[in-house]
């Protein structure tokens, strides 16, 4: 069974400089490997010495070496500091931390600055200390920021919880709390928001860092406004020109690959076509699906990604390195191999390919050839967590009626465009045929219904809407992964299938399922909180790939489907959103009817 053996750099002073000296023999020395130094962008052959999971010596350590002294041949291999993703949701992997780390320890991933973003919506601050506790002996070292958007667009939705500045300035004081999560209520900051600003005091005065998520297309005067107040990054970048904003503040860019977002080919062009220095940028994943993370991989694949676009491979790796760690303040422990840093170490035979074949941690090989090699335990969740979905009544076809203004004829209604592998959607029109004073779904111009269901307090408000982009032919979908209050959301061609999938859910405590014809196709279930699974990330992964060839048989054929579905209620993100209360218009900031005008 795995258990972690790290101390404090503050106990081991005495002692590191003792080994690098020869006075204490060391544990482990690494000889033969091309060590990549981030700080001076070079690659140097050197001894690698490591005494109690840390480094002490990059050179010549044969005066190191006793008896006891283990010895790791890294001929034929670049060593590489572990990588460190400077913002990920957990949650989004569907899995918990313990499985999280089972899939990208093996990738090179060996540090995380994740945001319980997720779970703070469904449980507050107990879900967000279950993440946290979680995380504390694992194989990969885990800092969580404190959510700061809880919900994120208040006055326009409901979530389980509700997270101000007295809950930013306790949770400021936990173990493992390393800063603010991604302050997505820009407006309030520009607009001078008591509450919000309140969360960035908190913050600040604990000396931690604000992570940012500015959406916007603005950098003249907004950006500058939003980083004035104190926020240091910002990932929500889709253009080289907002990398590149980002950068010229000061700011650190965050340039995000997941399984839905696709982002790098436009934001590295910032740093390949303007030739500047990329030691503010970050490469992140911000929400990777499991079977991404098992066939694709992790950080490692964005590190390959980066390469790919043009980036310098030693560029790249400081990117997810040296760089994130500077960002979070953590540089003297972690991001670089050199002395007194853990000796979390890649052993890697092609940069490009960025492919590791071992992967140290704290000084002890863990995963070899995509494996994890120690036994890590699975964490006892309460029973508590799977008791999240509450509704008012089950649901019938009749709750997904939208009345129109006429009996019959056409009606123009607004509708929710989605873009494939982006984050944005655009506010769009249509029209559709009423039938007996009330409006349908209608395939044919790929016109789904979608419907947003509070699910935390039984309150039954639903928001009904339109979307276009799924390529749904019949059937319909459903998930309580909803960003961010995460309310049981719906997609669906006909009301009858929208009925069953709801309630499906409701009754395996929530999760995603796929149902045609009154028949369930597929069924992920996702207990903890409506979001992730115990169960191992080899076998969530093959349910999601049963979800995945459901959706396809409904007729969807994007690439990744339920991420783009669950930003569907994101109502901090352009153009058009639905969330319980109805829908948003999130570029004028205002709740809008559906219905538009009617006409013969």
């Amino acid at each position: 069974m795995y258990k972690i053996k790290r101390r404090p750099l503050s106990e081991l002073t005495a002692e590191l400089a003792a080994a690098a000296q020869g006075k204490f023999k060391a544990d482990t020395v690494i000889k033969g490997g091309k060590v990549v130094n981030v700080f001076t962008a070079e690659i140097i052959t050197a001894d690698v010495a490591i005494y109690s999971g840390r480094i002490v010596l990059v050179g010549q350590a044969d005066h190191t070496i006793g008896p006891d002294t283990r010895i790791i041949d890294a001929s034929g291999f670049y060593l590489v500091p572990g990588l460190l993703d400077g913002h990920i949701h957990v949650e989004s992997s569907m899995v918990s931390v313990t499985q999280f780390a089972r899939a990208v320890v093996p990738r090179g991933t060996t540090t995380i600055f994740m945001d319980p973003h997720e779970i703070a919506n469904v449980l507050g601050m107990r879900g967000i200390k279950l993440m946290v506790e979680e995380g504390r002996n694992l194989p990969l070292k885990v800092f969580s920021t404190m959510p700061s958007c809880v919900p994120a667009a208040p006055g326009f939705e409901d979530a389980g919880a509700v997270i101000g500045p007295q809950e930013v300035a306790e949770a400021m004081a936990w173990e493992g709390i390393i800063g603010l999560g991604e302050m997505m209520n820009f407006p309030g900051v520009l607009n001078g928001d008591p509450g919000v600003h309140g969360e960035l005091k908190a913050t600040l005065e604990a000396n931690k860092v604000i992570t940012g998520h500015y959406s916007i297309p603005e950098t003249e005067v907004g950006l500058q406004a939003y980083a004035a107040s104190g926020i240091a990054s910002c990932h929500e970048g889709t253009r080289a020109e907002d990398a590149l904003a980002r950068l010229r503040l000061g700011m650190y860019a965050k340039l995000r690959e997941g399984s839905a977002w696709h982002d790098i080919k436009a934001t590295v062009k910032s740093i390949t076509e303007y030739n500047i220095d990329s030691r503010r940028a970050v490469l992140v994943t911000d929400d990777t699906h499991p079977n991404t993370l098992l066939t694709v991989g992790h950080l490692n694949h964005v590190v390959r990604r980066a390469i790919e676009e043009g980036v310098n491979p030693i560029r790249a790796i400081q990117m997810a390195t040296l760089n994130p760690a500077e960002c979070f303040g953590v540089s003297r422990d972690l991001g670089s191999i050199a002395p007194g840093r853990y000796a979390d170490i890649l052993f890697v035979r092609d940069l490009a390919e960025f492919e590791p074949a071992k992967v140290m941690t704290d000084g002890e090989i863990v995963a070899e050839d995509g494996q994890l090699l120690v036994d890590v335990p699975s964490y006892p969740y309460p029973e508590w967590v799977r008791d999240s979905v509450h509704i008012k009544d089950s649901l019938t076809a009749a709750d997904f009626l939208i009345p129109s203004p006429i009996e019959t004829g056409l009606v123009e209604v607004r509708v929710i465009e989605i873009i494939e592998a982006k984050v944005g959607t655009l506010s769009r029109t249509a029209q559709v045929k009423a039938r007996l004073g009330k409006l349908y779904a209608d395939p044919g111009q790929d016109l789904a219904k979608v419907a947003s269901i509070e699910r935390h307090h039984g309150s039954g408000t639903i928001g009904l809407g339109y979307v276009r982009g799924f390529g749904f032919e019949q059937g319909a979908v459903a998930s309580t992964v909803g960003h961010d209050s995460h309310n049981l959301l719906i997609v669906g061609t006909n009301e009858d299938d929208m009925a069953v999938a709801g309630n499906a859910l409701v009754a395996c405590g929530g999760g995603m399922v796929a149902v045609r014809n009154g028949e369930v196709l597929a069924l992920l279930p996702l207990p903890i909180a409506g979001l992730m699974s115990p169960e191992p990330v080899e076998k969530v992964g093959e349910q999601v790939q049963a979800l995945e060839a459901a959706f396809r048989e409904l007729g969807c054929q994007l690439v990744s489907p339920f991420m783009t579905m669950a930003l569907l209620p994101l109502a901090v993100l352009p153009e058009l959103r639905i969330t319980n209360r109805g829908l948003v218009d999130t570029v004028n900031f205002k709740l809008v009817d559906v219905v538009l005008a009617s006409g013969k």
